[in-house]
């Protein structure tokens, strides 16, 4: 991996000549119809208990405007209705997974508050200071170029409006990192051919978990473009990661 921490070359298909961007989306509309319920088995339901986490610390904010980027099937847009939101915008490039999120949130009828835009994160079609809460779930580790991401983020991000991260991250004690290294390698390829139809995107979603960076990295990064009061908060012995910070 660059310096500059250019995610490109951490790709699903090894023999495209597809661009990473290219090959994310075409992987996430491949898999789009599994995605939720390999989402639960793959991490045995707690993601839903760190996405409400999320959404706690998001609605001490009182945000009218959210944007959740990398939002896929809308979980965590649907979630964040809980809070005092007028408007919930969820952006993704996979219009097979958009459209899946779409039939749920009709099904629950938040169509008047959340809309679901085709998009890219590095290049979004929003003005400046346009959203009171920015939220990215198991998303960052996909942007092309991690950098021009959260510069992104932090140009629609109104001033003090807050930006919450949810992340696999590798834990630091040794025996949760043996654990979870073997549950990486072994267990979640084997689920991922098992349960989908494309058996190399969940070998990349490992892959690019091993690389990204996470902790004090991410931290100092998230400073770096300009976010304060960056802080961070483990998961489950470290699996995952919220970050949280503000403009």
């Amino acid at each position: 991996m660059s310096k500059n921490l250019d995610l490109s070359k951490v790709k699903p298909y090894k023999n495209s000549d597809l661009g990473k961007k290219e090959q994310v989306t075409k992987m996430f509309d491949t898999i789009s119809g599994d995605y939720d319920g390999l989402n639960r088995v793959i991490s045995f339901g707690i993601d839903v208990k760190w996405r409400n986490k999320v959404v706690k610390i998001v609605k001490e904010t009182n945000p009218e405007t959210i944007l959740d980027i990398a939002t896929g099937t809308g979980d965590l847009a649907i979630t964040l209705a809980e809070t005092s939101a007028k408007k919930i915008v969820g952006l993704d490039i996979s219009s097979g997974m958009l459209e899946i999120g779409k039939q749920k949130i009709k099904k629950k009828g938040l169509d008047s508050r959340i809309e679901m835009i085709l998009g890219d994160s590095e290049n979004m079609p929003f003005d400046d200071n346009s959203f009171d809460a920015v939220t990215v779930a198991f998303g960052v580790r996909n942007f092309e170029t991690l950098e021009n991401g959260l510069k992104e983020i932090y140009r629609v991000l109104k001033p003090n409006g807050t930006f919450v991260i949810l992340e696999t991250s590798v834990p630091t004690k040794t025996v949760y990192k043996h654990g979870y290294n073997f549950y990486t390698k072994n267990i979640l390829p084997l689920i991922g051919k098992v349960f989908s139809k494309d058996r190399s995107a969940y070998k990349y979603l490992c892959e690019s978990a091993s690389v990204f960076p996470y902790g004090e990295a991410l931290n100092n990064i998230l400073r770096k473009i300009g976010f304060i009061n960056v802080e961070d908060f483990p998961q489950t012995f470290g699996v995952a990661t919220i970050y949280k910070s503000s403009k």
